[in-house]
């Protein structure tokens, strides 16, 4: 299975998120904003600007979208761009943001988080959001994982992480992450167990599942997606084509069975098109509850 480009410009590009209008929304670390993308002519338009880092993203019913803002990377000394074609350093607050659909971006958290990364809506709106330290990360495992209530509340699920990552939740609703180079499943009590606990060399980065909860998982020196059974185990590689680092991806598509990655350098968007097993569906976020 070869990966067919969607799109290019895109810096540094996270957080895809398949919408019902048949776009493809995406954000940009690089230039803190969020991007949508027409996978039928790879028009790229910009959504709304974030500032900071803009990291992963979830869709809510009113069309907004749920943020995770890092707080901003400065790309200069990661080493990853050319002399002089490094983004700017844009700092921000790090916390949870929301772009409205006429791109105004307010926050909904924006206190006491190290660098949150990325987040999965539940069934019952709830969020859960992971908050690693900045890169590099210190030796200590400072990683949270947190959930924002339905009433705004937020309480911590699970901490002491080294590198807390990607984060999905599986379909009997249990919330796993990238920890280090391996996928962990975090019960209600912040109790772990690992799912496998060394992708391989790369590690892993953000994530998405199918509806029999295999797992795809972005592999960013890898340039490719791993695919893992629920019990950890391997089963497939999918290779993008060229060199560069991948950092994400999703189901999208009428059946959900093309699988988009944003592959963070060059700055494209590319796409993995007849899955043989469709994705599992996202549920929406619907707010915070009125307190009238």
């Amino acid at each position: 299975m070869h990966s067919e480009l969607v799109c290019e410009g895109v810096r540094f590009g996270e957080g895809p998120v398949w919408c019902d209008d048949g776009t493809l929304v995406v954000t940009s670390v690089a230039d803190g904003a969020l991007y949508r993308i027409d996978p039928s002519t790879g028009a790229v338009s910009l959504v709304a600007q974030t500032g900071g880092g803009a990291n992963g993203a979830a869709l809510a019913t009113d069309g907004s979208f749920l943020v995770t803002q890092n707080g901003g990377i400065d790309f200069v000394g990661l080493g990853l761009y050319a002399d002089g074609e490094s983004p700017p350093f844009q700092p921000a607050v790090p916390g949870l943001q929301l772009a409205r659909a006429d791109g105004t971006v307010t926050y909904l958290l924006d206190e006491g988080f190290l660098a949150p990364n990325d987040l999965a809506v539940a069934a019952d709106g709830r969020v859960f959001f992971t908050d690693p330290p900045h890169h590099p990360p210190p030796p200590e495992p400072v990683g949270r994982v947190w959930v924002l209530e339905r009433d705004g509340r937020v309480e911590l699920v699970a901490d002491s992480f080294h590198y807390c990552n990607g984060i999905a939740l599986a379909p009997d609703g249990t919330v796993v992450v990238v920890e280090g180079r391996g996928l962990q499943a975090v019960g209600a009590d912040g109790t772990r167990d690992w799912i496998i606990e060394t992708l391989g060399p790369g590690g892993g980065d953000g994530f998405c599942l199918d509806v029999d909860g295999r797992y795809y998982v972005a592999s960013t020196s890898e340039h490719g997606v791993r695919v893992v059974e629920p019990d950890g185990t391997v089963v497939d590689f999918l290779a993008i084509d060229g060199e560069g680092m991948c950092t994400n991806c999703c189901f999208g598509g009428p059946d959900l069975r093309t699988l988009f990655v944003t592959d963070a350098l060059p700055g494209n968007v590319v796409a993995f098109e007849g899955m043989p097993t469709a994705g599992l569906a996202l549920p929406p976020w619907p707010g915070l509850e009125s307190s009238s």
